[in-house]
């Protein structure tokens, strides 16, 4: 089993890489508005990126910060935009309830299966929800290329056995959030469609009554 150590580094270096980007083109378009002597376009790419790694930094937190606290439809749609806004990515929540809330633990767990989806989504696509915090919420994902981390099912049965396939920071968020699951006593599981065919992706089931 991966030790506290070992996943607060990995935690670490991956909050540094998710923001690192970022953080760089803010400082590269600064340093051109000074030599433009601040033309309104230049500032407004500045501005722009600076708001996206603010809400990065504010789904980061909530996502895997140790405090964690409700969230509603209306702010799963807001961390979704910061998140999606520059990767191709779209949140479909038409089968929600949009005056739902989620309880802290079941909110951080979406939060968590928001970053899977959109790493699963490396060309771009469609993330979809439907449910009710009351009983359990439905995700699925398509797209270009669109595939969970290899691994991940392992970490939904088997604790010891998914840890294994954590051996880089940007291999983190599949064990994460199946480690998150298992902590606030809620089943995370893939379901297979009968008649599927093995190449079939299998959306997320997030079962919120006893595991």
């Amino acid at each position: 089993m991966i030790g506290s150590l070992h996943l607060a580094e990995l935690l670490c270096s991956r909050l540094c890489h998710d923001l690192s980007g970022l953080l760089g083109s803010l400082v590269g378009v600064l340093e051109i508005a000074r030599e433009e002597q601040a033309e309104s376009e230049t500032l407004t790419v500045a501005e722009d990126t600076a708001v996206e790694l603010a809400q990065r930094l504010r789904l980061l937190r909530a996502a895997w910060g140790q405090d964690s606290e409700p969230v509603d439809v209306a702010q799963l749609k807001t961390f979704a935009d910061g998140l999606f806004a520059s990767r191709r990515l779209r949140l479909d929540l038409f089968g929600m309830d949009l005056d739902a809330e989620f309880a802290p633990g079941a909110g951080r767990l979406l939060l968590n299966v928001l970053l899977l989806a959109a790493e699963s989504l490396p060309g771009g696509g469609i993330v979809a929800l439907s449910g009710s915090p009351a009983s359990n919420v439905l995700v699925t994902i398509a797209g270009p290329r669109a595939a969970w981390p290899p691994g991940f099912g392992a970490c939904l049965t088997d604790e010891t056995e998914g840890w294994a396939i954590a051996i880089t920071a940007r291999h983190l968020q599949a064990p994460l959030t199946a480690l998150i699951a298992r902590e606030h006593g809620i089943r995370l599981s893939m379901l297979m469609p009968a008649g599927a065919g093995d190449t079939a992706l299998p959306p997320l089931l997030l079962s919120f009554g006893n595991p």
